[in-house]
């Protein structure tokens, strides 16, 4: 397994039960103690995890941004649940603009065989390859410069691409939404792009789980405006959906 395979299942694990400890994942992936305490070195740099005593802890911070590779297995269930609300808005014949985020990827997956007529833009290369064959979608992808992190490409230039079209609905992944603070997520070049998306869309969704809402990231996408629409999961309490139903904000959930 390559160290940065490894290094994803152990942010898996230490995600899911907030701890790890080293002689475990020695069992695990039947590698070195050395080899494990590279790992750590290596993700601590990267402010995932905080080395103790025997093993390591999940470090939290809400301006952290875990590899695509990792969030792809994160909460799928709820990002299925908001992919089956999304592909329920789209109808044959629309043109639609989606990020690179995973829950785009999940709605992409939904698309085989539901339309005989749909125009896709996007700047991710997963979901590029997930349509690229798939009967009834026209699909154009956003160049620039590629984000090998994000399988995506990313950027002033991406974004100025994606200028040159106009869309009925973009779908945009994002890692926080908050009522005082609006849209946010990680990524300077990612938010460059979502910014464009916004402008160019007729009818905006903004996906994220539960989790997400009434919770900011490191840097502001947009306003949260009363035509956006935001698609979560049911996990959303009645009490902070009211709370943005009051303000104007329609919630799919």
């Amino acid at each position: 397994m390559l160290a940065n395979d490894r290094q994803n299942k152990i942010l898996e694990i230490i995600t899911r039960d907030g701890s790890v400890k080293t002689s475990q994942l020695v069992d695990v992936f039947e590698v070195s103690l050395e080899t494990i305490r590279r790992d750590f070195d290596a993700l601590e740099k990267q402010g995932y995890l905080e080395k103790v005593y025997g093993g390591a802890i999940l470090k939290e911070d809400k301006n952290r941004n875990i590899t695509y590779s990792f969030r792809k297995n994160k909460n799928v269930p709820e990002k299925q649940e908001l992919a089956k609300h999304a592909i329920n808005t789209i109808n044959d014949g629309d043109t639609i603009a989606l990020n690179a985020g995973t829950t785009n990827l999940e709605i992409a997956k939904l698309m085989k065989d539901r339309f005989s007529r749909l125009t896709v833009i996007t700047n991710s290369l997963m979901i590029a390859n997930e349509l690229a064959e798939i009967k009834g979608i026209n699909l154009i992808l956003a160049g620039g410069i590629y984000n090998k992190n994000e399988y995506a490409f990313l950027g002033e230039v991406t974004a100025r691409f994606f200028q040159n079209f106009s869309v009925d609905k973009a779908f945009i992944c994002v890692g926080g939404i908050s009522l005082k603070i609006g849209i946010t997520d990680y990524l300077i070049d990612e938010v460059l792009v979502e910014k464009k998306i916004i402008e160019i869309a007729e009818q905006v969704y903004i996906l994220a789980d539960s989790s997400k809402i009434d919770s900011n990231t490191l840097i502001k996408v947009a306003d949260l405006k009363k035509d956006m629409v935001i698609i979560t999961d049911s996990k959303l309490g009645e009490n902070v959906k009211d709370k943005y139903n009051k303000k104007g904000i329609d919630i799919i959930n």
